[in-house]
């Protein structure tokens, strides 16, 4: 019945789960994908006006490498080289530089200015550098004219030998972005940016709490720092600024050293699965309710019925007396260590434990200091077989057993003269003057696949036996392989 209720329980939620989950992920998919489209439509623009931009580079570059261009008179030669400038939209100055940053022509009217630009960022690129490609510059704040945020595309001008003869450049204002960024509807807590691959923040919109943060490095941020790894995808990750998960689309523009990004809150993505999830969760949980209630009194009844059990097994295991292992679970574990042992080739060690003159010791003290003397040698045995594999039982009476796995000859029989002298150091019992003592037979083997495990028991058996017959509290040996000859230890 109870696996019957579980069951049906566990049948009902997974389903649900299933097409609540199904349709989480649509919604995050539709979100991705609208935000995608979006990516793509910045991307598209940013790459047709730098196209736009590098075409009036590329054309005051080819312009200038004429002789007769250069000796044209000034106004004429400002119309050859700049004809192309009026068509870049948001544009700055266009300006042709010599070597030492000198202009040598400029898109502004009039005369030639003086200005020197060899301290630009963009003009020490190209001159430590002979690669010939369109350069975007990090944002800066124009000198002159607008003063806006601005980014320079230039571009090289090399000898026939590859020395470097200047630049060519030309300067956009970054406001251009913003009326095509703020067109885009987003929702509340959204932001749609434009970076570089440096991390450099270029463009964002809306603006957090009416502070322009372009030129921020952003590359220190765990989220842009996955951004930047990467040339498209999405992703949710917590967002630095809201304090809440964002889900992140974005995209590297095609051939320039740009990346578009929308951050958009988790849960305005989620916000109408959420509406449906909680209505259907509602009426299964409804649904679920009674079996769900019946199926906890079911399950409490079993771990009551489970508890009892395993107290039960194990008392059925433990000695009662001295809580050690009782003999059925000591031929269970010997059993088992002897098979191991034949598998393995390691070597198995025994240790039968007595407690000398017992008898007389329970006629001093009567049962209960008997009992009370067999709890302290348990105590003590179990208390120096420490490690993982070492098993201590009782064996029956006032005899234990301790099985050794992995043991040889000298570390058995160091064990047993730890716990013969431990034993000793026992405090006495009603003010006994004598110590309570043991005698322990040892044996080892290295067991073959033709050995007799009741042979082992009884070559330990013969150790002890000889153990007392020499006079007791000591510690004999018998070597189950060579021979049943105890020796003194």
């Amino acid at each position: 019945m109870i696996c019957g209720s579980l069951l049906s329980l566990i049948a009902i939620l997974g389903i649900v789960a299933s097409l609540l989950m199904r349709e989480r992920n649509d919604a995050l998919l539709s979100a991705t994908r609208a935000a995608s489209n979006i990516v793509r439509l910045i991307e598209a623009d940013v790459v047709r006006s730098a196209e736009l931009y590098d075409a009036s580079i590329n054309g005051m570059i080819n312009a200038w490498q004429h002789e007769r261009l250069r000796q044209l008179p000034d106004d004429l030669r400002h119309q050859v080289l700049f004809d192309r400038a009026a068509a870049a939209p948001y544009k700055g100055d266009l300006l042709l530089l010599d070597q030492n940053g000198n202009v040598l022509a400029d898109s502004l009217p009039g005369a030639r200015r003086e200005e020197n630009f060899a301290d630009r960022p963009f003009f020490q690129h190209h001159r430590d550098s002979n690669l010939p490609g369109l350069h975007i510059s990090q944002p800066f704040k124009a000198r002159w004219g607008f003063k806006d945020w601005c980014i320079s595309f230039s571009r090289r001008l090399s000898g026939p030998n590859g020395e470097f003869l200047g630049v060519a450049g030309a300067a956009m204002r970054l406001a251009y972005f913003k009326p095509l960024f703020r067109s885009q509807s987003l929702g509340p807590d959204s932001s749609l940016s434009l970076m570089n691959t440096q991390g450099v923040l270029l463009v964002r919109e809306p603006v957090e709490a009416d502070e322009d943060q372009t030129g921020t490095v952003m590359a220190g941020n765990a989220n842009y720092q996955h951004i930047l790894e990467l040339p498209e995808g999405s992703f949710v990750g917590m967002s630095v600024e809201h304090r809440h998960r964002h889900l992140y689309t974005f995209s590297r523009v095609r051939g320039l050293p740009l990346v578009v990004v929308i951050s958009q809150p988790e849960s305005a993505v989620y916000a109408a699965w959420q509406r449906n999830a909680l209505l259907v969760g509602s009426a299964t949980g409804v649904l679920c309710l009674g079996i769900l209630w019946l199926t906890v009194l079911l399950r409490r009844e079993l771990r009551r019925r489970q508890r009892a059990e395993n107290i039960l097994a194990g008392l059925a295991a433990t000695d009662a007396l001295t809580g050690l292992p009782n003999r059925r679970q000591l031929d269970l574990t010997l059993a088992s260590e002897w098979s191991r042992a034949q598998r393995c080739g390691d070597p198995l060690s025994l240790l039968m434990i007595d407690v000398d003159h017992f008898r007389r010791f329970n006629e001093r003290h009567g049962h209960l200091g008997g009992d009370k003397a067999l709890r302290q040698v348990a105590q003590c045995i179990a208390g120096n077989a420490r490690r993982a594999g070492d098993f201590a039982a009782r064996y029956g009476g006032e005899e234990f057993l301790l099985i050794l796995p992995n043991t040889e000859r000298q570390g058995a029989l160091a064990m047993a003269e730890t716990i013969r002298q431990a034993i000793m150091t026992l405090p006495a019992v009603e003010h006994d003057q004598q110590a309570i003592t043991v005698s322990i037979g040892v044996t080892t083997a290295s067991v073959s696949k033709h050995d007799d495990l009741s042979a082992f028991i009884e070559s330990a058996d013969k150790a002890l036996y000889n153990a007392k017959h020499h006079g007791r509290n000591r510690v004999e040996f018998i070597d189950y392989a060579q021979t049943p000859t105890a020796r003194a230890v």
